[in-house]
């Protein structure tokens, strides 16, 4: 019965979607005709053509649905569930356009526009589809919010819940029935406790009754029909669970399974995987590689070219400003440490007093940042500090594969060995190439600010990486990452 509401649901809901997404079409289309001063057709049959709403709508639901859109999973933020409405809708407007390209629509013709796909003017095609690519994620991610909105007025009536049992009647269990509590918006209703014992030894728990122990669980779970059962067993009684799941296949039921782990010891996101039959949980390894690595490869190799190519004028001048600040070398080098703990020598404009590689007297301390008012730095030096000036050499580590555009600032290998110890989890940063940028710099956390905020924004980077997150960054250092008072 569940899984039948289920797909009934997933149906309105998909021809909700259908709705709104010719929606978009016509609004795309009245836009065009109105902004290109265009004939409205005479034919009503002209007017679903034309919107293109029969080849739109069925490519953006089976993208929708490919991308799992349609997955349910009450405990998914709404944020998420936006973020996969507009992904989709990207995905879907790309195939559209790659479709209309090998239908001919891309052929452009001198003087007047030759007709795109379906006898649409190509000129007003172009038009129409770019439209689009603004219209339709707005116009799903609105109604996906909306639906979103009026399911959670409904749970919080009682309507559209949930069901489920919890076997495990101890800390674990406890938190598992506040935590979905805390989260009504899920619709996700505990209504009673099986104990992880053969019998119950309380008669009630969190609020919740436990109505029996393991030696009773068919009989209650064929007596209160959970939805859904979730698993929270203590570590002293984890032997039990391949048992207990054997015991749940005879149900139709979904089962999740809580680890009795405490949060901080667990990844954000922790990937599965299988070799020949044997299930693999990845709890911490590279976000970038694969494709990935390939493209943030590519992106680097670009960039670091680009840069190099743009800046040159201005790195002959900072480079004669450095010889004539005084005695030394212009690019100053240094060990530091970048992807799986290679070491590598960082390029920058020297910018202070030379010591012998800022080795000796001028450079107690060494292992320190540079603090402000150190009077190591030359006056030029402080400006190409403060500007981020001096560290354009490093494009060309970025060129060497030493170091990405993004990425977290590298550190001495003297002071990875001390905050390794210190800081649980800072050597996540090892596992992406050290950046000339990074969220953490963007955000105002570079110079001598605290090594705590600096690291949480790093890791919060390594975690969530993506490509697009990589050009937010870039587009983001353009406006504040040459110029920062944090920067000396």
């Amino acid at each position: 019965m569940l899984r039948q509401r289920h797909r009934l649901f997933v149906t309105l809901l998909g021809v909700a979607d259908g709705a709104v997404i010719a929606a978009a079409c016509g609004a795309a289309w009245v836009w065009t005709v109105l902004q290109l001063d265009l004939d409205w057709p005479e034919r009503w049959s002209s007017w679903i053509r034309r919107p293109l709403v029969g080849f739109v709508v069925p490519i953006v639901l089976v993208a929708m649905w490919m991308m799992g859109v349609y997955r349910a999973r009450r405990d998914r933020p709404i944020w998420k569930d936006l973020a996969d409405v507009v992904k989709a809708s990207m995905v879907a407007l790309i195939a559209i356009v790659v479709m209309l390209w090998a239908g001919g629509s891309a052929r452009v013709g001198a003087g007047t526009p030759r007709p795109g796909i379906l006898g649409v003017d190509l000129v007003a095609q172009r038009y129409q589809l770019a439209t689009l690519a603004l219209v339709l994620p707005a116009f799903l991610g609105a109604h996906r919010a909306a639906f979103r909105l009026m399911l959670r007025r409904l749970r919080a009536g009682g309507k559209n819940l949930r069901h489920v049992a919890i076997i495990g009647d101890e800390r674990l269990g406890q938190i598992v029935a506040r935590t979905l509590d805390r989260n009504s918006w899920t619709g996700i209703n505990v209504t009673f406790f099986v104990s992880h014992h053969e019998h119950a030894r309380r008669a009630e728990c969190a609020g919740r009754p436990v109505h029996g122990g393991l030696a009773q669980l068919e009989p209650l779970l064929d007596q209160h029909r959970p939805d859904a059962v979730y698993l929270a067993v203590p570590n002293k009684a984890a032997a039990l669970i391949p048992k207990i799941l054997k015991r749940l296949d005879r149900y139709a039921v979904d089962v999740r399974i809580v680890p009795d782990v405490h949060p901080r010891y667990l990844p954000q996101s922790m990937a599965v995987s299988e070799l020949d039959g044997m299930p693999v949980l990845s709890y911490r390894e590279c976000p970038v590689y694969g494709l990935g690595g390939l493209t943030k490869r590519a992106l680097d190799m670009l960039g670091a070219g680009v840069g190099l190519a743009v800046f040159a004028p201005l790195m002959a001048v900072v480079a004669l400003l450095v010889a004539r600040s005084g005695p030394g070398p212009i690019v100053f080098r240094q060990r530091r440490v970048s992807l799986g703990g290679e070491e590598f020598n960082i390029y920058k404009f020297r910018t202070m007093v030379h010591a012998e590689d800022e080795r000796g007297p001028a450079a107690v301390g060494a292992a320190a940042w540079t603090a402000r008012a150190d009077p190591r730095v030359t006056p030029v030096g402080r400006f190409l500090r403060r500007t981020s000036l001096d560290e354009l050499p490093q494009l060309v580590n970025v060129l060497k594969g030493q170091m990405s555009l993004v990425g977290p600032r590298p550190e001495r290998p003297e002071l990875i060995t001390k905050f390794r110890d210190d800081w649980r989890g800072y050597m996540l940063r090892q596992h992406v190439k050290a950046g000339m940028t990074g969220w953490a710099q963007v955000n105002g956390h570079r110079g001598d600010t605290g090594l705590r905020k600096r690291l949480q924004y790093d890791l919060f980077y390594i975690r969530n990486w993506s490509l697009g997150f990589d050009l937010k960054i870039l587009w983001m250092t353009l406006f504040r990452g040459f110029v920062h008072p944090n920067a000396h």
